[in-house]
Parts: C-alpha cells; sequence; structure tokens
C-alpha cells in the first residue's frame, strides 16, 4: 500500500483522524441507491472505478450494496489504536465493510472484527458499550472540519493537503514538501 511505502522510505507518523461521512445514515443502513438519490451518481460505474483503484493497491474490493453508520467503528478503531498491535483494525474494519459488506453500526459485527484483528472481545464489547472514545471521535471530526476535510481519504501533512485516491507519486511530494526525512 502506498502510506506503508511512505511509512518504509521516510520519517513519518501516520495518524488517522475520523471524518463524519454521512453520520445521518441509520443503524440498519441504506442502500446505496437511497445513498446517492437525487445525485445523479451512476453507481455501476462508481463501484468500478472504486474495484480499479482498490486493485492498484493490492486491496479486495467487494460488490457493497449498502453503506452503513460508521461512528461506532470509529470509536472502536479509536481505542483500538491505544492497544498493542491495535492498528491492524484498520485492515480489518476496511475489509468488515468494503470487502465482506458487513454492517458496522451493529456492536456484536464490530465486537467479531475487533477479535480478527486480535484485540480483547470483552473490553472491545466495553468500549463499544460505554462510547468511552466518543468526545475523542468528536475532537476528530472538528479537526476535519477545521481542516477543510469533504472526503475520504484526505491526507494531510504539516499545511499541505491532498484529497481523494492519489498516486504514490503525489503522496510522496506531499512528505517531502512537507519536510520529511528519508528513513535511515
Amino acid at each position: 500500500m502506498r502510506v506503508e511505502r511512505l511509512r518504509a522510505a521516510y520519517q513519518i507518523d501516520v495518524k488517522f483522524t475520523h471524518f463524519p461521512l454521512h453520520p445521518d445514515t441509520p443503524a440498519e443502513g441504506l442502500t446505496l441507491e437511497q445513498l446517492f438519490a437525487g445525485r445523479n451518481i451512476d453507481i455501476p460505474a462508481a463501484k468500478a472505478r472504486m474495484t480499479g483503484l482498490m486493485a492498484e493497491e493490492g486491496l479486495d474490493y467487494g460488490d457493497r450494496t449498502m453503506t452503513y453508520n460508521s461512528r461506532l467503528a470509529q470509536e472502536l478503531a479509536k481505542w483500538a489504536e491505544t492497544q498493542p498491535g491495535g492498528d491492524a483494525i484498520h485492515d480489518a474494519l476496511f475489509r468488515a465493510y468494503f470487502v465482506d459488506g458487513l454492517n458496522i453500526a451493529l456492536v456484536d459485527t464490530l465486537v467479531g472484527v475487533a477479535e480478527q484483528a486480535s484485540l480483547p472481545k470483552d473490553e472491545s464489547r466495553e468500549v463499544l458499550d460505554s462510547r468511552r472514545f466518543k468526545d475523542a471521535v468528536n475532537a476528530d471530526w472538528r479537526r476535519s472540519s477545521e481542516l477543510g476535510v469533504t472526503g475520504v481519504p484526505t491526507f494531510v501533512v504539516g499545511n499541505h493537503v491532498v484529497v481523494g485516491a492519489q498516486p504514490y507519486e503525489a503522496l510522496e511530494k506531499l512528505v517531502v514538501e512537507a519536510g520529511a526525512k528519508p528513513a535511515t
């Protein structure tokens, strides 16, 4: 993946900042037709584009028909990042949502995803039930708003911003312009 290549090539820290993408989506989700109703979006063409972009990254991409509210998944991820090996949650959530089409708004689904990422089942359920990381995600949403983030992915390095799926060279230019030093 491009970000992993950057981590290997430059002295950078990667931090995920969560963004409220369709935060009003109900827990049961929406079909893609419902989500994009009235917006003149060719869903099959958009899926084909995403499949191609994911293939370029070496990532699987399923035939997703639904969108789900990601708020609780973001809270789980925020907690997971505080745990040893917790960064694995990001790949596990990606797979659950974009490949397997799972409803990541459901606590039981998220607990299962956490287990797949080798995180403790009971603690992940407690984090989700207590909403212990709600304030941390709220802070991320505020920061995303302050940065003017309107879509995902958005890459921010210092005061430099690049929006959307970008080729490696564009991301490399971003980190170099921001002063990143080559890895030793």
